[in-house]
C-alpha cells in the first residue's frame, strides 16, 4: 500500500509502498481517508532534538487521522466495521512512537477512538485531532472561561482555531499575527482588536497569552505583556523554534507564569468537533492529495499554506 516514510533529519519524507497492517489485540485497522499535516512535520525534518520521541526509523509520520474502521483485532467490542472515527495522537504517539496516518491503512488501538459527529467531514475531523485538539487543549490548560482577555498569537492552523473557541467559551480575545492577508478572518472569528505583535496590546491587560507561533521572540513578548500584578499567564504551544531568551524580570516582578501545553484530551477533540457539526467553528482547511504531501510540508517551509493542509484519500 502507499505511504510516506520520515527516515532521518535532513533528509525529504520518502513515498514508499509497505505491507498492509493486520488489527492486533484490542486494535482496529483503520482506511484512512483524510490526514493532516502539521508545522512538527516540518520540525522533525529539520531539529534533531525530535528523534527522541520517535521509534527505530524509518517511521510513517501524520499524526491528525480520520477514517472508516475495516477490522477488528480481538477484544474490540465497542466498535464495528463501518464506523466513521477520528485518532487522538496521545495515546501511541502516532506518527512518533507507531506509524501514523501517511498510509492508505492503519493500526490503532482502540482507546483512541473518537466517533465523528454527522456534519464533520473526514478533513475537519482529522484537522480536530490535532489542530484542534492543541488548539482548545491550550484554552484548557489556560482556563479560559467567559469574560476573560485573551492573547492569540498566531493565526494559522491552530490559533484560527483558538481564536475561535475562545470567543465562543465567552472570551475578549485580541490576535496577533504578521500576516495581515488574515485580519478580516481574525476579526470574523470573533477578535476585538488584531495586530502584528502581541505587544500592541500591552495597554489591554491581557489575563492570559497563548503562543501558538513558538518562535521565541514570540515568546519572550508575550510575558511582558501579559498583565502584571500576578495571576498573568503565557501558555506555550508552538515550536517554530526550540529555544527562546526570555526577560526574567517581568516574570519575576509581575509575578506571571510561562506553562507549557502539549496536546490534548479526547475531551478537547469532541469539543472541537462539536462545534464544527454546529457551524459555530469552520477552520480554513485546503485539501490536498495523498500523493502531494512533500509539496504541502514544503508549502509549510514557505509559509505559504492556508489555513491548515489536510491529504485527502481517492
Amino acid at each position: 500500500m502507499r505511504a510516506w516514510h520520515f527516515v532521518g533529519t535532513h533528509k525529504p519524507f520518502e513515498r514508499v509502498d509497505i505491507e498492509e497492517p493486520t488489527a492486533g489485540a484490542g486494535k482496529v485497522v483503520i482506511d484512512v481517508k483524510a490526514a493532516g499535516l502539521c508545522h512538527s512535520d516540518v520540525g522533525i525534518l529539520e531539529d534533531e532534538k525530535w528523534l527522541a520521541t520517535m521509534k527505530d526509523l524509518p517511521v510513517v509520520p501524520g499524526h491528525e487521522t480520520a477514517g472508516v474502521i475495516s477490522e477488528l483485532g480481538e477484544g474490540v467490542t465497542d466498535w464495528k466495521v463501518g464506523d466513521k472515527v477520528a485518532v487522538t495522537p496521545m495515546v501511541e504517539l502516532m506518527g512518533y512512537m507507531v506509524n501514523g496516518a501517511w498510509e492508505e491503512r492503519a493500526e490503532v488501538a482502540q482507546e483512541a477512538l473518537i466517533r465523528i459527529p454527522e456534519g464533520v467531514s473526514f478533513a475537519q475531523a482529522a484537522a480536530a485531532t490535532d489542530a484542534g485538539m492543541t488548539s482548545v487543549g491550550a484554552l484548557t490548560t489556560a482556563g479560559v472561561k467567559e469574560g476573560m482577555k485573551v492573547g492569540i498569537i498566531g493565526f494559522g492552523g491552530l490559533g484560527q482555531i483558538g481564536a475561535r473557541v475562545a470567543h465562543l467559551r465567552g472570551a475578549e480575545v485580541y490576535v496577533a499575527e504578521i500576516n495581515e492577508g488574515v485580519w478580516d478572518r481574525a476579526k470574523e472569528a470573533g477578535a476585538v482588536k488584531v495586530a502584528a505583535s502581541i505587544k500592541e496590546f500591552e495597554a489591554d491587560e491581557l489575563d492570559v497569552i497563548i503562543d501558538y507561533a513558538g518562535f521565541g521572540v514570540t515568546t519572550a513578548d508575550a510575558l511582558q505583556v501579559v498583565k502584571w500584578s500576578g495571576g498573568g499567564r503565557v501558555v506555550q504551544v508552538g515550536m517554530g523554534k526550540l529555544e527562546a531568551t526570555i526577560d526574567i524580570y517581568p516574570l519575576i516582578l509581575g509575578r506571571k507564569e510561562l506553562v507549557g501545553s502539549q496536546g490534548g484530551s479526547i475531551e478537547d477533540i469532541e469539543e472541537t468537533m462539536k462545534y464544527m457539526a454546529s457551524g459555530d467553528l469552520s477552520p480554513v482547511i485546503t485539501e490536498i492529495d495523498f500523493e502531494e504531501i512533500g509539496d504541502g510540508i514544503q508549502q509549510l517551509i514557505d509559509g505559504t499554506a492556508k489555513g491548515r493542509l489536510v491529504a485527502t484519500m481517492d
